[in-house]
């Protein structure tokens, strides 16, 4: 069931979205060869608790038997999503690293995510940062009432597959809200007419309403798309072991163009 928000409802989330677009801003300035992944987590709960903001992903799902063991998640280079904070995970020259992370604040959620290199890194991998990043605003673009979620995810690929890369299948963008994962999901791919007998199930395409509130995450490979789930059980990898990129904004629909809540 798709929740709408009302004004003073995305107004709190976009205080929740402040916040979230702190921790991430400390956590850029701290990136440099010879900084750990878990120095970078440190920074983002010290903002967290100095806006009394409790941590989305820490603890995430309640009740696993493998609960998520950290505040953010920190992906380098073949790493696409959910790598998991260490003191042994120190960022080298040329690696390029993605940080996501959420908060709860005042009963609402934010989300958001970015990729950034450490120091000078290759050409191809600026490229794919670039593309990544433009692409989660050619989705936002996209996310307009009248439209549905598969219009974002066919402006997404579109976009990454025009330049060369590809979108990651099996992941999602998703609603948020009072939970951090809600209804709709939002993909970034959209099966074509071979695939869409096989697949269909898997890809349901909502209309786009003015109170509506959700993430659109781009996640991108400069290989093949395929990925696998390593024995932690929760960082995601490419099978191809290729660079990838993850970038994120929620945003809320509006009547005209959305309003991003995940920024400063």
């Amino acid at each position: 069931m798709i929740i709408l928000k009302n004004a003073a409802q995305i107004q709190a989330m976009r205080e929740a979205g402040r916040i979230v677009a702190r921790a991430l801003e400390a956590t850029r300035e701290a990136i440099r060869p010879g900084v750990s992944t878990w120095e970078l987590d440190r920074i983002a709960a010290r903002v967290f608790e100095q806006h009394q903001a409790r941590p989305a992903f820490l603890g995430y799902p309640s009740g696993s038997s493998n609960p998520f063991p950290a505040t953010i998640t920190a992906s380098i280079n073949d790493e696409i999503l959910h790598g998991i904070p260490s003191k042994t995970r120190i960022l080298k020259e040329g690696d390029i690293v993605s940080i996501d992370t959420g908060c709860h604040y005042q009963g609402f959620v934010g989300d958001s995510a970015y990729t950034m290199g450490v120091g000078r890194i290759s050409s191809e991998a600026q490229r794919l940062l670039e593309v990544t990043e433009r692409a989660l605003y050619v989705g936002i673009e996209a996310a307009r009432p009248g439209h549905e979620t598969r219009d974002i995810a066919r402006a997404v690929q579109h976009f990454v597959e025009s330049h060369g890369f590809n979108v990651i299948r099996g992941y999602a963008g998703h609603g948020v809200g009072r939970e951090m994962h809600e209804d709709p999901e939002v993909p970034v791919y959209w099966p074509g007419p071979l695939e869409w007998v096989r697949l269909r199930k898997y890809y349901r395409s909502a209309p786009l309403r003015p109170g509506m509130t959700f993430a659109i995450e781009p996640m991108v490979s400069a290989g093949h798309p395929a990925t696998a789930e390593l024995d932690d059980e929760w960082t995601v990898v490419m099978v191809d072991q290729a660079l990838s990129a993850h970038f994120e904004h929620t945003l809320a629909i509006l009547e005209g163009e959305p309003l991003i809540l995940t920024q400063l």
